[in-house]
């Protein structure tokens, strides 16, 4: 027999609603324990009222029976004037008395006090035939051998602590209302804060990320929260706007091949060709579909970089020996050039990494290395390390970059020059190179002094042999 899933409503009360709950509760259970400590103690006093006085009557009757032991007159005197201390309420009986054994007591005690209803010895309570209820004692005179009955009628103690349980009950309501009160006031006023950032994260959209919430004054715990949401709406106006850039530098560099390919393909439709002409419109069309080519594969492998699943399938790489590789690759394009390659490694390094991806962020510094260097320059493929890791890197002798645009190197499309047009190049070499770096859990770096070239250097962890 199926049921239907609790709602959000049912399965989980609000803070503001738990808060006052354990307020309520928590003050409840105070007043409570408070008030009935104060009639555990009114009850407890009345006892302890009642068995002295019975105890002090039975204490006068005995002395009457040490001195005057055959004085039935006297036990019976001390009997009716004990009665008449508490306003009838009172009875007392002995038995034997003097030399006849007579029982003397409070009259009309046989009605309601049997003499076969007291203890032994002790005191106890007892509720008459009647519904009265009485505090009686039973002791022996050690002088005379006769038995002292007491007993007490606490018919107005019963009303008194009835009176009291009533009021108790009256406080007890009151002090749980107000308590209910009171804590949801607290709570809501302790939770206003939070209801601050949540108004101000319901505001939020793509249009609003500059919205922040103000700290000053906020108890510790929302603070911190404010602080940490204030972070968050940093990284995500920050995420928006290299979004945002980000498609429109995408944009941009569609835009450019496309036309290109629309244009040769309009001004040769423009009027028969020839078939070296019409040669030469397909050899522009596929240099700017290979542009459109690397633009696609750079993308998609960022894509995978970022994608946190992504694990590289890594294995030993010698270092020196991937660097002369790339060094022999690229020597012809440096010698045309007029820009010099050389390879500073330490021998023996080896890094835990993916062959084809090593070489391909090597690859690109050389690239980029090569494009900002003048003929007669150097580029220099080095490595080094450390405990840990490795440092790989590219070192020329260009003009370098400017401070103003070094943070922003490894950035996607990002390019010194405005007007955006460098021979082709599609602007994420460094972009692939840092992913690569991170995907391998190291990091991509670059300095470059004014005037004095550039160095990139990428670290990879070192190769533990399994």
């Amino acid at each position: 027999m199926s049921s239907k899933p609790a709602t959000d409503a049912t399965r989980s009360w609000s803070i503001a609603g738990r808060l006052t709950a354990w307020y309520a509760a928590a003050a409840f259970a105070l007043v409570f324990v408070a008030t009935g400590y104060l009639y555990w103690a009114l009850a407890r006093n009345l006892d302890h009222e009642d068995d002295e006085f019975l105890a002090d009557r039975a204490a006068a009757i005995g002395r009457v029976l040490a001195e005057r032991p055959d004085d039935v007159d006297a036990v019976q005197q001390e009997v009716l004037v004990g009665g008449a201390d508490r306003g009838g309420r009172f009875f007392v009986r002995v038995q034997p008395v003097g030399k006849g054994r007579e029982a003397v007591e409070t009259p009309g005690m046989d009605r309601v006090l049997p003499a076969e209803a007291f203890p032994a010895e002790g005191t106890v309570d007892y509720r008459a035939v009647d519904g009265r209820p009485f505090r009686i004692r039973a002791s022996r005179d050690p002088g005379s051998g006769c038995a002292i009955q007491a007993a007490m009628d606490r018919t107005h103690d019963d009303h008194l602590l009835a009176g009291f349980r009533r009021q108790l009950a009256v406080v007890l309501s009151v002090s749980l209302l107000a308590a209910a009160i009171g804590g949801y006031a607290i709570a809501r006023r302790g939770l206003r804060p939070i209801a601050d950032v949540t108004a101000i994260a319901q505001r939020t959209g793509p249009g609003r990320l500059g919205e922040r919430i103000e700290a000053t004054g906020l108890p510790a715990e929302v603070r911190d929260l404010a602080a940490t949401f204030n972070l968050m709406l940093g990284r995500l106006e920050d995420a928006f706007g290299r979004l945002s850039r980000f498609s429109a530098d995408i944009a941009h560099e569609l835009r450019t091949p496309i036309n290109n390919l629309r244009g040769a393909v309009e001004v040769a439709l423009g009027r028969p060709r020839t078939a070296d002409e019409y040669r030469e419109v397909l050899a522009s069309c596929l240099e700017e579909c290979g542009r459109l080519g690397r633009l696609i594969d750079g993308l998609l492998f960022l894509a995978r970089a970022e994608d946190p699943k992504a694990v590289p399938k890594a294995g030993p790489v010698d270092v020196e020996l991937e660097l002369t590789a790339v060094r022999d690759l690229f020597d012809p394009a440096a010698a045309e050039a007029g820009v010099r390659l050389t390879v500073e490694a330490e021998p023996g390094l080896v890094v835990g990494a993916d062959r084809e991806l090593f070489q391909r962020a090597v690859s690109n510094l050389v690239t980029n290395g090569l494009a900002h260097t003048p003929a007669g320059g150097t580029v220099t493929l080095f490595a080094g390390a450390d405990a840990a890791s490795v440092r790989v890197g590219v070192r020329d002798t260009g003009p370098g970059i400017a401070p103003a645009d070094l943070p922003y190197v490894f950035d996607r499309f990002y390019r010194a020059d405005a007007a955006r047009s460098d021979g082709g190049r599609i602007g994420l070499g460094l972009a692939i190179v840092r992913g690569i770096a991170e995907l391998h859990g190291g990091a991509a770096a670059a300095i470059s002094p004014p005037g004095h070239g550039t160095t990139v250097t990428v670290t990879f962890p070192r190769w533990v042999g399994k």
